[in-house]
């Protein structure tokens, strides 16, 4: 079989400076902003048509930090119906948001505390939507100038639409989130990210997912993006699976 695919992606970093004062100190805008986008499209003996796209938003000022981070994943898929015409039909459909917003304590600015929000949509999963909140402690463990870790945890409550049986449930979760970041060198990074919403309760499902990526700058302002995705609930219908992976390969360009 013979597949012919074209895969593009974009990456849109707008980074804003000036001249803090007279002697020649710069300092960055509070606002870092980017937008990713990647298409895939396959003809030959299978033809279907993917796409990715993504929004980040960082704001750091003094001792306040927040990101919004939007993704969303759409992916068609040639079939035949009973009449034997040939139609696009989609096989995948999701978006989610995740807000954090964390305020820096103590003398030494490595602790901090946090609310996190974050809502998920996800046509062929089990579950019509997913919401939740937490809020708590957090700390910079390890920080060099190639890596990093934090980590925060805290109480939290989570919010449940199951699409089987059309009903939600509100459960009490305990939240725990991990960044782990290492630079090979100037032209490689990699970032390890897991998150754990556990519910209080035995039977109430629980929440895992872990997101693994590595950059590769090409030249000056193009660099190639290798992630894989992984969401686990622990609680679904039998009709469908706990584990869901998504991988993906985009180019980044950053200006």
């Amino acid at each position: 079989m013979i597949r012919n695919y074209t895969l593009t992606a974009l990456c849109l970093l707008p980074l804003v400076s000036y001249a803090a004062s007279a002697e020649d100190t710069e300092k960055k805008s509070a606002y870092t902003a980017s937008a990713e986008l990647g298409f895939l499209y396959k003809t030959g003996n299978t033809k279907s048509a993917d796409i990715k796209a993504g929004f980040n938003l960082q704001y750091e000022k003094d001792k306040w930090r927040s990101v919004v981070a939007f993704n969303i994943l759409a992916k068609k898929l040639e079939k035949e119906d009973d009449a034997g015409n040939e139609e696009f039909e989609t096989t995948d459909n999701k978006w989610d948001i995740l807000t954090q917003t964390n305020y820096t304590i103590g003398e030494e600015g490595k602790n901090y505390l946090y609310g996190n929000l974050a809502y998920e949509q996800d046509k062929f999963s089990g579950f019509e939507s997913q919401s939740s909140f937490s809020a708590g402690w957090g700390r910079h463990w390890y920080e060099t100038e190639t890596s990093s870790f934090f980590a925060d945890i805290g109480p939290g409550v989570k919010y449940d639409v199951s699409r089987a049986t059309d009903t939600s449930n509100t459960s009490f979760i305990i939240q725990a989130q991990a960044l782990y970041t290492h630079k090979f060198n100037e032209h490689v990074e990699f970032k390890q990210y897991l998150v754990a919403k556990q519910a209080t309760e035995s039977g109430e499902n629980s929440i895992y997912k872990s997101e693994t990526s590595v950059t590769a700058q090409l030249i000056d302002s193009l660099q190639l993006k290798f992630a894989l995705r992984i969401d686990y609930d622990t609680e679904v219908e039998p009709e469908f699976e706990n584990t869901n992976t998504e991988t993906s390969m985009t180019l980044i360009y950053n200006f």
